[in-house]
């Protein structure tokens, strides 16, 4: 055993920051991504005037983030770099240590213990102990023993990136299945079959009308307000061929999609809030349902009757689109809550499975979706976007195949994708074990 003191020795090259001469900085990477050069600047704008000189092959460490893992050995290009007291720089005794080796034990997990142990303060800054640091004790062999060590764990590093390079190659194969998946449900190849043994469903023709009258319905009865028209199609838009009993149409035409809303500004004002207990769903439980099979499980916070005065409370299962900031993400709801005006609802004009066709249609399409955002900083879509997109309409009995099929492939898929993931996450533990086991203190 030895002390991490014994293999290294301080270094306090010290340097007084001259103006007008160029110095260059050093930072280093949490979660053990090396040491880099911060930038390069002229010794007027210091301010810290008293630092300390780095060489090639010296060991650093930062005070407040080597819990983090912010470590590592310096390299060749910063030679003569600059650093502040707020970094631990170290010559390594090569007598006792190869550097390799201790490069190695830098990201085994039995020293990122001894860097957790060694800092003290409170949670946002804590700042490494030096002298418990250096106390640690290191199971620390001969130095052949440890050229040894060294071979066989980059031999393992080998096989990791030959495994992790393969699941991302088999991640990549199986996002290209989902979409695929995804095409051939809304071109109907899926349900080829079954539109064969049920030949005489309603058609989609007829869906749109009992949609077009159901709405005429609600606005009479003032429950909705009335709609723009919307562009016919024409035979040059139509991009593929759909079945017999399709129809090409209008999105907005397949049901109801009104924006939330979310009146008071501004729109974080606590009197909306303060003792609420309904839930108010923003863009990012939105986006965060993909988690969960596109059920909303999430609240970014709760109105109280002052917040709902000015919103609207929706119904559980109502499908939610995000049009800013994380457009054309989907989800159900799971409870009733508002929505603000960012996210758009759609309710169906005829009970079926239109909601979840939808979804699948606009998650295939997500990325020429987006396409209609203008380029700013907040990228966002309107309602009238959403309700001129084309839409392949099929049957309403055929949306209910449609989903069930794809429901029971993507299972197939999820199942898939927790494989590739405990591989990935089996392989990553196998080196770590090897790392632990290695450098584990003597008993």
């Amino acid at each position: 055993m030895k002390r991490i003191g014994d293999i290294l020795t301080r270094n306090k090259t010290a340097v007084v920051v001259e103006d007008g001469t160029s110095y260059k900085q050093v930072t280093i990477r949490t979660n053990y991504k090396g040491v880099v050069l911060r930038g390069t600047q002229n010794g007027a704008t210091i301010l810290t005037k008293n630092q300390f000189v780095v060489s090639p092959g010296q060991f650093i460490l930062s005070r407040i983030d080597a819990r983090n893992g912010a470590f590592g050995i310096i390299p060749e290009e910063l030679e003569g770099a600059i650093i502040t007291n707020d970094f631990l720089t170290f010559d390594i005794n090569e007598d006792e240590v190869e550097r390799e080796f201790f490069n190695v034990f830098l990201q085994s997990p039995v020293f990122l213990e001894a860097c957790i142990k060694a800092s003290r303060g409170n949670t946002n800054r804590k700042r490494v102990d030096e002298d418990f640091f250096l106390n640690y004790q290191v199971n620390l062999p001969p130095l052949p023993e440890q050229h040894d060590l060294i071979k066989q764990i980059n031999k393992g590093r080998t096989k990791l990136a030959l495994a992790q390079h393969e699941i991302t190659h088999q991640q990549s194969l199986l996002a290209k299945l989902k979409q695929s998946i995804l095409q051939e449900a809304i071109a109907g190849k899926l349900t080829a079959d079954w539109r064969a043994a049920h030949p005489d469903v309603e058609p989609a023709s007829q869906l749109l009308h009992r949609i077009q009258a159901e709405k005429a319905r609600l606005i009479a009865a003032k429950k909705l307000r009335p709609e723009k028209p919307l562009p016919k199609i024409t035979p040059a838009e139509i991009p593929f061929e759909i079945p017999k009993g399709w129809e090409w149409c209008r999105m907005g035409e397949a049901g109801i999609f009104q924006r939330g809303k979310s009146k008071h500004r501004p729109r974080n004002d606590p009197r909306l809030f303060e003792n609420g207990d309904i839930p108010f769903v923003q863009t990012g439980d939105v986006a965060r349902s993909k988690r969960n099979g596109f059920m909303i499980k999430t609240s970014t916070g709760y109105y109280n009757a002052v917040g709902l005065a000015q919103s609207r409370l929706w119904p559980d299962g109502t499908m939610c689109i995000t049009i800013a900031a994380n457009i054309a993400e989907t989800g159900f709801l799971t409870f009733p809550a508002c929505i603000p005006d960012s996210v758009v609802a759609f309710t169906p004009a005829v009970e079926g499975k239109t909601p979840q066709f939808l979804r699948m249609f606009i998650e295939l399409t997500r990325t020429a979706i987006e396409q209609f955002a203008p380029a700013t900083a907040q990228k966002n879509i309107n309602l009238e976007i959403i309700n001129e997109l084309m839409l392949p309409l099929p049957p309403l009995a055929e949306q209910a195949a449609i989903v069930a099929r794809v429901e029971e492939l993507m299972t197939t898929c999820r199942l898939l994708e927790a494989e590739i993931e405990h591989a990935r996450t089996h392989a990553a533990h196998l080196l770590q074990a090897v790392l632990k086991e290695a450098f584990a203190p003597a008993r």
